[in-house]
């Protein structure tokens, strides 16, 4: 199966999202609640985070000539969390959209059969909108309250 590749503009648009976004948040929004745990702070370190993720096993991926993505279990996010918390909340939001950055412009000039392994093992490491968004309603739902 081949990639769509409206992937490419999906990221874009959320990775403008999270620059819209950062621009426009002062200090103290960034410290609004989001959810019981996070802030919106931590939540924009959490998608850095898994945008750094991303661009390593498509790095694996590359060294490797196939998809070889090493196990992380879903309690990272618990795990990370108080190092998450210790960021700066500006720094976690220029870490946020650094990683988009560079998670885009990876996934746009990778090996587009490697891609389509990756696409075919978890395809929301390369439709990152799909977590990047989700994660930015959370966030407006947050501010708006």
């Amino acid at each position: 199966m081949s990639l769509d590749p409206s992937y490419k503009e999906l990221n874009r648009a959320s990775r403008e999202r999270i620059r819209s976004l950062v621009l426009r948040l002062t200090d103290d929004e960034l410290l609004t609640p989001v959810g019981e745990h996070w802030t919106v702070a931590v939540a924009l370190a959490h998608m850095a985070f898994w945008d750094r993720r991303v661009v390593y096993v498509l790095e694996l991926a590359e060294r490797d000539g196939k998809i070889n993505p090493p196990a992380l279990d879903i309690v990272i996010n618990d795990l990370s969390l108080p190092l998450w918390k210790a960021i700066p909340p500006r720094e976690a939001a220029r870490l946020c959209m650094e990683a988009a950055e560079e998670c885009d412009h990876r996934l746009e000039t990778f090996d587009p059969k490697l891609l389509d392994e990756v696409y075919e093992y978890n395809k929301r490491w390369v439709v990152r909108a799909l977590h990047r968004n989700e994660h930015l309603d959370e966030v407006d739902e947050a501010l708006k309250g």
